[in-house]
């Protein structure tokens, strides 16, 4: 994969953001990963989404090192950059504040799974960091955002759980690639926004129960999930058709 390749993945994903109000102004963020290179390419710091050409985007090496880009690359790189040394499954990561799921962070409340929209997409509730410490904030504040996010996921799985609330901040999500992360960071929103009613209508409201959480998530990521198409069956989809006009 060239970088050409990982920057236009990264600005499509970028874009995504605003698309979907993931991002306003210019919250937030997307990278992109090129395991076989170590680099990623990510969004450069404070360009509106509006201005976003794809060679604006900035590659950067896992040791934090600018290879190709002539803007400064998002203040956030040390978060991505840390977040993929830990996570080597992971092509893409996330940052954003979308509104809903971002107030459940300010509240440092991590958000329940209630229901089968949830659970399709994350196995059980997602998680909040604990709070950072003084010295954390004034010692490598973005790199060290990366650590707590990392503590939280000790006994976690990052490929079931592909989204994390980082107290007081805001959202991190990732993915298989940057449409995928994005993916994830939205339907992260909609459950957020679906979890903040249900404790409105009723604030006594338990999460789903687990056999019925283990069915929805496992019938479409499990070693025996069922639910949709496989990417061959698409693929062979399409030259079927093709073949047929």
């Amino acid at each position: 994969m060239s970088y050409r390749e990982i920057k236009a993945e990264c600005h499509e994903a970028n874009l995504l953001l605003p698309k979907y109000k993931l991002a306003e102004l210019t919250f937030g963020n997307v990278s992109v990963r090129d395991p076989a290179q170590g680099v990623f390419a990510i969004k450069p710091s404070g360009v509106d989404y509006s201005r976003l050409a794809i060679d604006d985007m900035v590659i950067v090496d896992l040791d934090g090192k600018v290879v190709e880009g002539s803007l400064r690359p998002s203040s956030d790189t040390p978060t991505h950059r840390r977040l993929f040394q830990a996570f080597p499954g992971i092509r893409s990561i996330v940052h954003s504040h979308s509104r809903n799921a971002t107030a459940f962070a300010q509240a440092g409340i991590g958000i329940p799974c209630f229901g089968t929209t949830h659970a399709d997409y994350f196995f059980g509730e997602i998680p909040v960091t604990r709070r950072m410490t003084e010295e954390e904030i004034n010692s490598g504040y973005e790199f060290e955002t990366a650590n707590v996010i990392i503590e939280r996921f000790r006994d976690l799985d990052a490929d079931q759980v592909p989204a994390v609330l980082v107290h007081c901040h805001g959202v991190f999500a990732w993915g298989s690639s940057g449409k995928k992360a994005v993916e994830n960071a939205l339907a992260l929103e909609i459950v957020a926004q679906m979890a903040l009613k249900t404790i409105q209508i009723n604030s006594c409201a338990r999460p789903i129960d687990r056999y019925l959480l283990e069915k929805h998530f496992l019938r479409k990521h499990g070693k025996t999930a069922y639910y949709g198409q496989s990417e061959v069956e698409l693929d062979l989809k399409v030259v079927c058709d093709n073949k047929d006009r």
